[in-house]
């Protein structure tokens, strides 16, 4: 059924044979065969033609033939090959490129598959499909490399060496599973042309209360014919039931139709055609809306979007009724945001009211992708890519969701086998966690038997202490941003920002957090004055913010501001100089809201030289640790560099905290 609705390319050109009559009969049946949508009976006809015509270029176009049955099959190893051979002897038409390029992608072979489009790309400039195939093959190497965070397994319960797909819930505990399968126990024994297999039948499976599947046995009739049936949907309290009925004869299809069916006790009976549109040839695959009033499904009818080669491409129809038992509307075509030149194929609707669905023509990674589409306020329909692992470089279609969780089944033709089969996937709940460690600001030791508060936009605060390593850990929700503040008797207060917004896999988060110690003076950094002056220059202003958000922090300390010069200059000149500027930063805090109770200003002038600590060190190798910069030790350093940077680090800010008892 998956291979009635491929698209069935017209003849892109006549055979002229120049052979005898016996090889062009053969070659003329196998073509009759192809045209009817046989492809698989095809391959032989037209492999037996191939070894028996003379003619180079009627074998050049017998083998594109078959490259094209074996694409039609989904036998992307086997097209690879073919339409390799037909482009190794310069084969003129393009469409070997292109078709050449899909199977290489089908294959995984992206990297050439890329070269490949940007050949077919130059050739034919105006078709979009060139330059669309070369961001697929970055895009899937992207997401492999970087894949969402379903899991993905394969059902081995339903499926079997034929093909299996289009899985659908039976019941409301999803322990009754539905689905397409055209094994040995179909009703239909004839083997379709198109696929080399049986015509397919639906069958179902059910769970038990231990979780063993029960061997998959069809549906009776009159759901299952000799017919082809499939692609059920199941609705109205489980009920009722959808599904697609495929006639076909030999080297004729005879079209798709919709079908309705009532469940009585376990028999499904009642089946009946629904009335949407009698004179086309495709009517499948439905899916219904939540509320039952909208109807979706996939039809070739006029009005369909028209491919590449100027037929009628597969797309998404809706069609609505008033109430539960009106008849369905005039169907309407979902429009260019769903549908494109390529198919799109197998709806499916949410219980959320998103709309899922798989398509060769929007950008995927190769074969059928399956989209995700959710339509705004305005009617807009905005299409994403399910991405790897629920999709693949082969055919994913037909999925299904439970409806209070991300988990269902869908169909896959991954495992490379050539035949659909079933998988179930699971998106696990995203777990976010920070772990973190608290330290000493000067020494880098850890701080033990820190309080730490984990405070959420969502409005949920923690507290936990930290392990004798300095170790704390919380569990974090999503989409929330956190404040991280570590607290001890004897050191300010420290914080760190973090967020789990925008994380679409579990993380754990890492941080540290740094505590400065108020036995000893907390310089202010890069606080800046011209020479000879106390302005506090604009470029400090950034660090004096600092300050005044760690007063806010730490509201109960009082602390005593503290500016020190170099000593090239008079002793009282030096004094007086970091007095105003001990002032001047006074004055800007309290400017911005502290409390001038807090507050006391005091210059030092040149009489307390820097000590070199761990930090200075590293910047400036040259200073030992423990060194006290004073005149005598600056003036023996020789190099005049060193000598000013020394100068540099005498010229500073700091504070000191005086007591910790403050009250507003």
């Amino acid at each position: 059924m998956k291979q009635i609705l491929k698209v069935v390319l017209p003849v892109l050109f006549i055979f002229s044979f120049n052979n005898t009559e016996g090889q062009s009969k053969k070659s003329g049946r196998a073509f009759e065969t192809y045209e009817a949508g046989e492809y698989y009976m095809a391959i032989d006809q037209f492999k037996e033609a191939y070894e028996k015509t003379m003619s180079k270029s009627d074998k050049l176009d017998i083998a594109f033939y078959i490259a094209e049955c074996y694409r039609k099959t989904n036998n992307p190893a086997q097209s690879e090959v073919w339409y390799g051979k037909v482009l190794a002897k310069d084969y003129p038409n393009p469409l070997a490129l292109l078709y050449h390029a899909d199977a290489l992608k089908m294959n995984q072979k992206y990297e050439e598959a890329k070269k490949q489009y940007q050949a077919y790309k130059e050739i034919v400039p105006s078709d979009p499909r060139g330059n669309d195939g070369m961001v697929s093959c970055d895009l899937a190497l992207e997401w492999m490399e970087f894949p969402s965070g379903y899991v993905v397994e394969e059902m081995k319960f339903f499926n079997s060496k034929f093909s299996d797909y289009s899985p659908a819930f039976g019941s409301e505990d999803y322990r009754e599973v539905y689905f397409t399968s055209s094994r040995d126990e179909t009703f239909g024994k004839t083997e379709h042309g198109g696929t080399g297999q049986n015509f397919s039948d639906i069958f179902v499976s059910v769970q038990d209360r231990k979780g063993k599947w029960s061997t998959p046995v069809p549906l009776e009739e009159p759901i299952n014919t000799e017919a082809e049936e499939g692609t059920p949907v199941i609705f109205d309290n489980y009920n009722t039931m959808y599904f697609t009925r495929c006639n076909v004869s030999k080297r004729k299809a005879m079209g798709c139709e919709i079908f309705s069916a009532t469940r009585n006790g376990e028999k499904w009976g009642k089946v009946e055609p629904l009335d949407i549109e009698s004179d086309s040839i495709v009517i499948a695959h439905p899916a219904i809306s939540p509320d039952m009033l909208t109807l979706y499904f996939v039809s070739d009818m006029d009005g369909s979007t028209v491919n590449q080669e100027g037929k009628n491409s597969k797309d998404i129809w809706i069609s609505t009724r008033g109430d539960n038992s009106a008849k369905w509307g005039k169907p309407e075509n979902l429009g260019t945001s769903i549908n494109t030149p390529g198919d799109e194929v197998f709806p499916y609707v949410h219980a959320d009211g998103t709309l899922y669905f798989s398509s060769d023509g929007h950008i995927g990674m190769g074969g059928l992708d399956i989209f995700k589409a959710v339509k705004d306020e305005s009617g807009q329909w905005t299409v994403e890519n399910m991405k790897y692992p629920v999709n693949s470089s082969s055919d994913d279609f037909g999925i299904v969701f439970e409806s209070n969780r991300e988990s269902g089944y869908f169909s896959s033709a991954r495992k490379g086998r050539g035949n659909d089969e079933i998988f179930s996937f699971l998106l696990p709940p995203l777990r976010f966690s920070i772990t973190g460690i608290v330290k000493n600001e000067k020494t880098d030791d850890f701080i033990p038997d820190a309080t730490i508060k984990s405070i959420g936009s969502d409005g949920f605060t923690l507290e936990s202490q930290t392990g004798k390593d300095g170790s704390f850990k919380f569990m974090l929700n999503p989409g929330t941003d956190y404040v991280f503040i570590a607290s001890k008797d004897k050191f300010l207060k420290g914080k760190e920002r973090e967020t789990t917004k925008g994380l679409l896999q579990s993380t754990e988060l890492k941080t540290e957090i740094y505590l400065t110690p108020i036995d000893q003076p907390i310089e202010v950094e890069n606080i800046f004055f011209d020479f000879n002056k106390w302005d506090l220059r604009t470029e400090s202003l950034i660090s004096l913010d600092n300050l005044v958000e760690t007063l806010n922090e730490n509201d109960n300390i009082t602390i005593e501001l503290g500016s020190h010069t170099d000593s090239r200059a008079s002793e009282e000149y030096n004094l007086e100089l970091s007095k105003k500027r001990a002032q001047s930063v006074v004055n800007y805090l309290i400017e911005k809201g502290i409390n001038s109770s807090r507050l006391v200003a005091k210059g030092y002038g040149e009489s307390v030289p820097k000590v070199v600590d761990k930090k200075d060190n590293e910047m400036y190798p040259f200073l030992p640790i423990g060194t006290k910069l004073t005149e005598t030790y600056i003036n023996s350093i020789k190099d005049e560099d060193q000598q000013e940077m020394a100068h540099f680090l005498n010229r500073r800010t700091e504070f000191r905290v005086l007591r910790t008892d403050f009250k507003q």
